[in-house]
């Protein structure tokens, strides 16, 4: 499994959400709404959920395994990295 391509959208609001992603596995399976949080221990992702009828969230989409959740936010957190370097927040008052 390769992933192909990833597609950074920063949040522009304040809060532990910082980003929401899509991720393109083998050029031919998308995911979609992967959330980048600020944890109390640095950057991590969260897959899609749903909230179920028992109030409860549970994942749409996740890996089987932590190896390949590993790779998948290995990734994903170079490229929201890349893409918080490339566009900086603006300052309001800072021109």
């Amino acid at each position: 499994m390769q992933i192909t391509d990833v597609r950074v959208r920063k949040v522009a609001k304040e809060g532990k959400l910082k980003a929401v992603v899509s991720i393109t596995i083998d050029d031919e399976f998308v995911v979609h709404d992967i959330k980048v949080i600020e944890g109390e221990k640095g950057l991590f992702i969260a897959m899609p959920s749903k909230k179920a009828l028992d109030g409860e969230y549970r994942d749409i989409a996740h890996p089987i395994n932590s190896g390949t959740r590993e790779r998948i936010q290995k990734i994903i957190l170079e490229k929201y990295t890349e893409a918080v370097e490339e566009e900086p927040e603006v300052v309001l008052g800072e021109m």
